[in-house]
This record gives structure tokens, C-alpha cells and sequence, in this order.
């Protein structure tokens, strides 16, 4: 396994300041991911150093979107303000991960506006609603990845959550600092912040410089 991607949800009306203002922190500009129509959303992704990503995604006024666990997430969030929504780690076997959540996985697509089709399969989104510290799993069916997008140059260096780290570790099966080489998950103690709950902040390394975003 390793780091495939982080996710952050903004309203439809934010979108567009939400992606200026991150993209502007980290250096990197958004591109239009298009729309997951399976799933009644939309993003815009960013490149990251080490094969990774960064999506900024929004619920739309589509059935699809409380019809899916990813629809009824990003809607939530975005209904209790906004923010990080959460981690994803890709797989080269999915299999492995149905087996141990004993459900299948499912089929997720959207086509760029140059006319090419990313396909993969998820699991794991359902566990977020109830613990977003957790993160869910992707296996890339298409050679494209966002990654690949244009010139990275942030790197995710560390990951705040808040939450209890117990169970996230039995969730993935492993302790994440086993496989994260080049980033942190660092757990915030959530009894001195009882209001939140999931990934508190991101920190991205630009350049020898440390940027946090909130």
C-alpha cells in the first residue's frame, strides 16, 4: 500500500475560492477533474510530489449523491463546514482488501475535458461517515493517474488526525509508518480538542519549507 491521495470537500458556491487558496498554498495549480457521475460529485485534483494527489470535491444536485457512500460523505462535510475530508490509499490488490472488509469493491470513473476516462475501484468510503480518521482504498484500473497531471511541487509531509489511532491501525491491518516512508501521521490528542474529529490539518513540504493547511 501506500498514499494515494487526500481529499478535501468544499460547498459548490466555495469551490472555486477553496481550490484558489490551497493552490496558492502549496505552489501547485488545480486542474478540472471533471464529475463522478456514480457518485453525484465533482473535483479538481493537484499534483503532489511521490505519485500523489490532492482532490478538492463538491457534493452536486444529483439523486447519486446521497444514493453513495462517497456522495453522502462529501455532502456531510460539507454540511458541517467544510474541510479535509479524508486519506486514500491505493492498492495492487483490492482483492485482498474485500476480503478482510467482506465486502466488494465498487467501480469509480470520470472523464477529464480532454475527452480521457480515469478508472478505478474503491472500498472502504462507508467506514469514513461513521470515522473519518480512517482512510479508504483505491486500486487504479487506468494508466492515468492525477499525479501525472502537470509539474508537481508540494509534498504531503505529515497528516494530523484526530482520533483514536487504535482503531484506524486495526482498520488497515498495520501500523501506516510501516509503509509511509515519506510521510508522517502525527495524532492529535482529541481530549484537548473534543470538537473535532478526523484529519485536523495537512502539512506539505514546498521547497525545504513547511506549509500547514487547514
Amino acid at each position: 500500500m501506500r498514499l494515494d491521495h487526500v481529499s478535501y470537500a468544499a460547498s459548490h458556491d466555495q469551490i472555486s475560492d477553496v481550490v484558489n487558496r490551497i493552490g496558492s498554498q502549496i505552489g501547485t495549480a488545480f486542474v478540472d477533474g471533471g464529475i463522478h457521475p456514480k457518485f453525484g460529485t465533482r473535483n479538481f485534483t493537484a499534483p503532489l510530489l511521490n505519485g500523489q494527489y490532492i482532490e478538492v470535491v463538491c457534493p452536486l444536485d444529483h439523486p447519486a449523491t446521497d444514493a453513495t457512500p462517497f456522495g453522502q460523505a462529501v455532502k456531510k462535510k460539507v454540511a458541517e463546514g467544510g474541510g479535509w475530508l479524508s486519506w486514500v490509499l491505493a492498492t495492487n490488490d483490492i482483492n485482498l482488501r474485500e476480503t478482510r472488509i467482506k465486502r466488494n469493491s465498487i467501480i469509480g470513473s470520470r472523464r477529464l475535458p480532454d475527452g480521457s476516462e480515469l478508472v478505478w475501484k474503491q472500498i472502504g468510503v462507508l467506514a469514513i461517515l461513521e470515522n473519518p480518521t480512517l482512510p479508504f482504498f483505491v486500486e487504479w484500473v487506468s494508466g492515468i493517474h492525477p499525479s501525472k497531471s502537470h509539474s508537481p511541487t508540494a509534498a504531503i509531509s505529515r497528516i494530523f488526525l484526530s482520533g483514536d489511532s487504535s482503531k484506524t491501525i486495526e482498520w488497515i491491518g498495520v501500523d501506516p509508518k510501516i509503509f509511509l516512508s515519506s510521510t508522517i501521521i502525527e495524532w492529535v490528542d482529541q481530549e484537548k480538542d473534543l470538537s473535532y474529529f478526523g484529519i485536523k490539518e495537512i502539512e506539505f513540504e514546498l521547497g525545504g519549507i513547511k506549509v500547514l493547511v487547514s
